[in-house]
């Protein structure tokens, strides 16, 4: 009898919150960054019970993680079937290879809109037999646009990872180029497609001999999609660059008035922007994007956020049917969370893509988000798209992730930004529990982060991966204890 009382009371304790707290206690005193405010929480989703969490309840910034919410709720709110249009109108039927009026084409945000698109929109017009347009070809947008959300970074708005969301999407509203120095001297040489309707004023030098104090690169942002280029670049390789267009609605107009003007068609008028539809119109051309799933899809591998916003402008549409805003799309996803049984109490959302310095979420809060895609079968799609370490998307290069044990078994959602590296996910793993994790990093030293061996997400996820051996060998320990 005092045997078997011995073993269960050591099987208990090795299985207890208290083992598991002092298992990673002690290991979390060595990994964690001394300088960074960190937030966990990690669940055995087989069994339902909470393995470890530390400040799970602390409001953090989520950075990209915030696009957990943004694929729930636009799954919730639009649906499976959900794909933008891009569609022509005319108040006139082709007649002898024209049309006698005005065109018009209706924009509607579709964040994967590109140029070649819509030559094949044009396409679609001499495939019936138009080639003249006796009036002007009208692009069709939403006025007044809200094109930023609060919280965005200024210097971040000039690259292309914060262009304008708008209702006119051509090419991502993004201009790539390239900046290259010169053999003879330190200045640069600017190339980009001449065809593009920017101006880049460049004056910037390159330090080849990296023998300046100070060595920066500035993008100036001017009106008219202007943009002025100075400062240094230390070095003497190639930068790319790629620089997001200030106004995205006459970007549209004039990207289509050459797309318009190298076509079969000839338009006798001119190319104007317009903010809503005449009352009588007849649709006689369609482009549609892929449909919500392969969406999300990109926006969760790559990080896209460009189609997280305009998602989040969508659900705010669909959801209060007036034009969305960042401001109606995340009342919008805080309620629709809301009603999937997502305690979002405290939080702060302000976007979709987690760009804005504004947002605040806790881990458990991203737990219970995590949580409902593992569980509910209609979001099932989105934990597939998550990206998987060593394999895809923003996990594929990421440091310490590209081998064992993490390489294969980590599926999750990256968030970084200056100071903040976070990790939202599953550990699947066979022949071992689901689990369920997240880790958010805020405050993270520039000096730490270039020094440190591996990230505190990857050497974490290595501990929680090493705790259930350690677990189940210490139980052994147990019985093994009781028998002799």
């Amino acid at each position: 009898m005092k045997k078997l009382t011995l073993t269960l009371l050591l099987v208990c304790f090795t299985s207890s919150p208290a083992f598991s707290d002092e298992y990673f206690s002690n290991i979390l005193s060595l990994i964690k960054p001394p300088h960074s405010n960190t937030s966990i929480i990690a669940t055995n989703l087989a069994q339902g019970t909470l393995i470890y969490e530390e400040n799970a309840d602390i409001l953090q910034l989520p950075a990209s993680t915030q696009k957990l919410l943004t694929a729930v709720a636009a799954t919730a709110a639009l649906g499976n079937q959900f794909h933008y249009k891009t569609e022509i109108f005319s108040r006139f039927p082709i007649r002898n290879g024209k049309i006698n009026g005005d065109v018009f084409i209706k924009f509607s945000g579709d964040p994967t809109l590109s140029s070649l698109d819509l030559r094949g929109l044009l396409k679609q017009l001499t495939d019936q037999g138009l080639f003249q347009i006796e009036g002007n070809l009208y692009l069709v947008g939403q006025k007044h646009e809200e094109l930023q959300a609060p919280g965005w970074v200024w210097d971040d708005l000039g690259i292309c990872f914060a262009a304008p969301v708008s209702s006119f999407v051509i090419n991502k509203n993004c201009v790539h180029g390239q900046l290259k120095p010169t053999l003879a001297s330190n200045t640069s040489q600017l190339k980009f497609p001449s065809y593009l309707p920017v101006v880049i004023d460049n004056s910037a030098i390159f330090d080849k001999t990296n023998s300046l104090e100070f060595c920066n690169l500035s993008l100036q942002r001017l009106p008219n999609n202007h943009f002025n280029l100075t400062g240094c670049h230390a070095g003497n390789s190639p930068l790319k660059l790629a620089i997001a267009v200030t106004e995205p609605a006459l970007f549209a107009r004039d990207t289509m008035a050459q797309i318009a003007k190298s076509s079969q068609i000839k338009v006798t008028g001119k190319v104007l922007l317009k903010d809503i539809l005449p009352q009588h119109h007849s649709l006689i051309a369609s482009h549609q994007s892929k449909d919500l799933p392969e969406l999300l899809n990109t926006m969760l591998i790559k990080s896209d956020n460009l189609i997280a916003d305009s998602l989040l402008k969508q659900i705010g549409h669909k959801q209060y049917n007036r034009p969305g805003t960042f401001s109606n799309g995340s009342k919008a996803m805080v309620q629709i969370l809301t009603d999937e049984g997502i305690d979002l109490t405290h939080a702060r959302v302000v976007d979709g893509s987690g760009l804005s310095r504004y947002n605040l979420l806790s881990a458990r809060q991203l737990s219970q988000v995590l949580t409902l895609i593992y569980t509910d079968p209609r979001y099932m799609s989105i934990m597939e798209s998550l990206p998987v370490a060593g394999v895809s998307g923003t996990l594929k290069y990421k440091s310490s992730f590209t081998s064992a044990p993490l390489l294969k078994h980590v599926w999750a959602k990256t968030g970084s930004m200056q100071g903040v590296d976070n990790l939202a996910g599953f550990i699947k793993k066979p022949k071992t529990d689901d689990t369920l994790f997240v880790i958010l990093e805020n405050g993270q030293s520039p000096i730490e982060k270039e020094q440190q061996l591996a990230p505190f997400s990857a050497l974490f996820l290595q501990t929680l991966m090493d705790y259930a051996p350690a677990l189940t060998e210490l139980n052994a320990t147990a019985q093994t204890v009781t028998v002799n």
